[in-house]
């Protein structure tokens, strides 16, 4: 096999760890003080301490479902829920566009088909409006993502699925205890699948969980994602009577996830607070807009910052803009337009167009194209979007004026 000299996709603290400016950088974390009790409870006990269940017990709790399924990351715990609902190869899944590859991964692992709805204008999110064109009688369910920590607008989503009999679910990797008219991000479908990876808000070494209310599912999800589809049958042994995985999160992690548990809520209540308040004080300057917090939203659990530009306003594009900003500053401000995944998925039309399967026909029932000209709001958005991926808890007010000054000096210096 050939060496493939490609540059490798960076996460977590590889990506952003390093980072030198003027504001905080996640990186080190802030870890629950009770990490090392839990750790040595886990060496000390040969293994056997069950950190893992306490940790789905504790976040069970915490969510107020029934059930929680740990993994080993937000991918894994996405591709588990993929794996365990009863849709067939070529049936579709409406997903929203601005969002990251972990998505769609189990999708494209089970064969399912991704129809992405485009953003609702001036925002990261999809909602039912966008949503409603793209169902057809292969629709199967509906995927919303709610991005930065912005929550979708999930009742008129609901509504609609209900119409047409159709199952919704969570990617709420971003928006871990952020609140939606009284209820828990994660909690507002039939299930859900969190991020606890070193960058996410809960930060650990790595991990994710699937929350639901569902008895069946949850306990399909174990048998897929974590009994790898095998049951015993004595005197033979196992059988492997469905394809399945070894998703099942490590003690150690779990240790961690635990601390940093018992730690979270007064993390996501300052995030909640310094990202409001950066939203005022960026929207004074002309031209650029915070991403707008909608009026349901009583707990914004903010992942990272984003704000949009006039182009009219500004001499340079919005790359010259955030590299600025960057150079200002800012830890990690830059433009996103990878999140926009029907582009950034390059194999996705690649496939499409070769009639590869499953997008041969069968099990398609159409042709597909994948590309920002399939979702031109959420492109047009992204041409103009700012984020950066260090925002955390360890902002102060005194931090999120030095940012919106930053962002001001920058905006005069580029005025039209």
């Amino acid at each position: 096999m050939t060496p493939d000299h490609r540059e490798r996709a960076a996460y977590g603290a590889e990506a952003v760890g390093r980072l030198q400016g003027e504001l905080p950088n996640p990186f080190p974390r802030i870890l629950g003080p009770r990490a090392l009790d839990y750790l040595r409870e886990v060496v000390e006990s040969g293994l056997t301490a069950d950190l893992v269940g306490r940790f789905e017990r504790a976040l069970a709790e915490t969510l107020g479902v029934k059930h929680v399924i740990a993994c080993p990351g937000c991918t894994p715990a996405l591709q588990v829920l993929a794996a365990a609902f009863d849709f067939e190869p070529g049936d579709e899944i409406i997903v929203s566009p601005i969002t990251d590859y972990g998505t769609i991964a189990g999708l494209v692992r089970e064969n399912y088909i991704p129809v992405f709805a485009d953003a609702a204008p001036g925002t990261v999110n999809l909602n039912a409006e966008t949503i409603e064109p793209c169902i057809t009688d292969r629709t199967r369910a509906i995927l919303v993502v709610h991005k930065t920590g912005l929550i979708c607008d999930m009742d008129p989503i609901n509504a609609l699925a209900a119409k047409h009999g159709l199952l919704v679910y969570e990617d709420a990797c971003q928006a871990f205890l952020g609140r939606y008219k009284g209820r828990l991000a994660g909690t507002l479908a039939t299930a859900a699948g969190f991020s606890f990876d070193a960058e996410k808000t809960m930060g650990s070494d790595i991990g994710g969980a699937i929350a639901t209310d569902d008895d069946a599912l949850a306990e399909r999800c174990r048998f897929i994602g974590q009994s790898r589809g095998a049951v015993q049958d004595p005197p033979f042994g196992r059988r492997h009577v469905e394809p399945g995985y070894a998703f099942r999160m490590p003690q150690c992690t779990a240790a961690i996830c635990l601390a940093q548990l018992e730690i979270i809520r007064d993390q996501i209540a300052q995030r909640d607070r310094m990202v409001r308040l950066l939203s005022e004080l960026v929207n004074e300057v002309a031209g650029v807009h915070a991403l707008p917090i909608p009026d349901y939203m009583e707990v914004y659990s903010a992942w990272m910052f984003g704000l949009s530009l006039d182009p009219a306003q500004f001499r340079c594009s919005a790359d010259d803009f955030a590299a600025q900003v960057a150079e200002a500053g800012i830890p990690g401000a830059g433009t996103a337009r990878y999140y926009l995944i029907p582009a950034a998925c390059t194999f996705l039309h690649e496939r499409a167009q070769a009639g590869v399967y499953p997008y041969s026909r069968p099990p398609a029932s159409r042709r597909y194209s994948y590309g920002a000209e399939s979702c031109p709001a959420a492109a047009a958005f992204l041409d103009s979007f700012v984020r950066w991926s260090t925002f955390c808890e360890k902002y102060t007010e005194d931090h999120c004026a030095l940012a919106a000054d930053i962002l001001r000096r920058t905006a005069e210096a580029n005025r039209r």
